[in-house]
């Protein structure tokens, strides 16, 4: 299958895009922001993810260069006995960033969806990413209803794997919503690389430092990981999720010279 390619690099003093080619169901929009990085954004025909439907982009973020990955929209994911798959493969050289910050994947009663990202990063690049799955249409009793939902995660820096893990949610292994309790949001983010060192120290001081309350709205685990920090989140709401999202990022409308969050606000 043909894949669809999208480059960063740095002219002068600006990031910009320098190719964008997008096979369908994908689409890529890479608007004008106010900072000297480059954004690009991926949206689906249709709105979303049919059985079947297969994408796979293969980005690279040249030397020094600064860029956004993110989406136009939440991805929705239909229902289908047969499984829609998403493939991202990043390339990052020496002295980059890139904020990967799609907005959640929601899956919607009996959808099945797989999905891989695999970063390699050169010495001195850096990385934010987030990856969110929601409970789908929980106002139209679909709920958790997904079937099957799969999301593997791999970090490479040259020859030492930094992250390596994935995420199942298999309604054949239980029903979803009573194991899920009262979340309705489940997040990965990751922080990695010079350029957000001291975010992930952050991050990491004040997990340890506040203890779970019952009931609480929104429950946090950090790990340290190489140069930086994995969090993993459970939210009552996509509204409390995004919040601490933007938390945990709040070194990157200085980076950017932008807030890739300000739209979302």
């Amino acid at each position: 299958m043909m894949e669809s390619r999208l480059a960063f690099e740095l002219s002068g003093h600006r990031t910009v895009v320098r190719s964008a080619f997008a096979i369908a169901p994908l689409r890529l929009l890479t608007p004008r922001n106010h900072g000297d990085g480059a954004w690009a954004y991926t949206t689906t025909l249709g709105g979303g993810l049919l059985a079947g439907d297969e994408i796979r982009l293969r980005a690279t973020v040249g030397p020094a260069a600064r860029a956004v990955l993110s989406s136009q929209g939440s991805t929705r994911i239909y229902r289908s006995s047969l499984a829609s798959k998403v493939s991202l493969e990043v390339a990052l050289s020496e002295g980059s960033l890139l904020a990967i910050l799609p907005d959640p994947t929601s899956c919607f009663a009996g959808s099945r969806h797989e999905q891989r990202t695999r970063v390699d990063m050169a010495a001195g690049s850096s990385l934010a990413l987030v990856d969110c799955v929601t409970a789908g249409r929980v106002a139209r009793d679909g709920r958790w209803a997904l079937s099957r939902y799969h999301s593997a995660l791999r970090i490479d820096r040259g020859p030492l794997t930094v992250l390596d893990e994935a995420l199942l949610l298999d309604a054949a292994h239980g029903p979803l919503s009573e194991r899920l309790g009262r979340f309705d949001c489940l997040a990965t983010v990751l922080l990695l690389g010079p350029l957000l060192e001291s975010g992930a120290a952050a991050a990491l001081a004040r997990i340890a430092a506040a203890p779970v309350a019952r009931g609480a709205q929104i429950v946090e685990a950090g790990s340290p990981v190489q140069g930086g920090a994995l969090v993993r989140l459970a939210a009552v709401s996509v509204q409390v999720a995004a919040a601490r999202i933007r938390e945990l990022f709040f070194a990157l409308p200085a980076l950017l010279g932008d807030d890739p969050f300000a739209r979302r606000a």
